[in-house]
């Protein structure tokens, strides 16, 4: 049985890519960081799919919650196949208002947070003879997005991040590519106005933005694909393009 553990899956998009790998038959862990009453009732929809996923907490920004939660992982199962790192913040500030805080709390954990998880899998993987390592980035670390300086040069830096270790880990048949979304129906983007909507979707070439589901195939077709490496895979209906 193939295993999957993806961080920041119990919501949004997080929630979609641990259904699609459900749904393909894997054995997924679900890692969260606070929010325990959401992750319960993400456990106990899939519960009533028929899946039963397991339930990790953990900071991926602090390093010992991170090992922490790696450990708790291999001791339930001997080998870990595909890791998505997904969990991410934003902030939306004009530079002038971004704080050394917000600043410090993004890059912790859209860019740490992906290092420290890497880092633990990446022996595993190679001991195991292969792994696939799927990291999300965004459409903005590809293009920018103004008042969200922090969070784009994040996104960019997962990008370089994953482009780097892919070659590193190559020859260990460890496979690492990124998913870069675009304007996805999510939560992250509940601070826009309908009008706002509007003009953003007259920006997509496909007309409408995307669902949580469509990155998940993304996910889904880079975890398949094993001679794909350092790529980076834009789901946006050719947003940014």
């Amino acid at each position: 049985m193939k295993t999957a553990l993806i961080t920041g899956g119990t919501r949004g998009i997080g929630k979609a890519i641990a259904l699609a790998f459900l749904q393909r038959g894997y054995e997924v862990v679900l890692n969260y960081s606070t929010n325990e009453k959401a992750a319960l009732a993400t456990q106990e929809e899939f519960n009533i799919q028929g899946y039963c996923p397991v339930l990790l907490r953990g900071d991926v920004s602090d390093e010992l919650q991170v090992c922490n939660m790696f450990k708790e992982f291999f001791s339930i199962y001997d080998k870990l196949d595909v890791l998505v790192n997904n969990a991410g913040v934003s902030k939306i500030k004009v530079i002038q208002d971004t704080s050394i805080h917000d600043w410090n709390r993004i890059f912790d954990v859209n860019v740490k947070g992906t290092f420290l998880c890497c880092r633990e899998a990446a022996d595993k993987m190679i001991f195991a003879g292969g792994g696939s390592i799927i990291n999300i980035s965004s459409i903005w670390g590809e293009v920018g997005a103004s008042c969200e300086v922090a969070y784009s040069a994040s996104k960019g830096a997962v990008i370089a991040f994953t482009k780097a270790l892919a070659k590193e880990l190559a020859p260990s048949n460890v496979r690492v590519n990124c998913v870069s979304p675009g304007v996805i129906d999510t939560g992250m983007n509940a601070h826009l106005t309908r009008d706002e909507m509007e003009e953003l979707i007259s920006t997509v070439p496909m007309g409408r933005i995307g669902a949580p589901e469509e990155v998940a195939e993304a996910c889904l077709a880079l975890a398949d694909c094993r001679y794909i490496t350092g790529e980076v895979l834009s789901v946006g209906g050719g947003f940014g393009k």
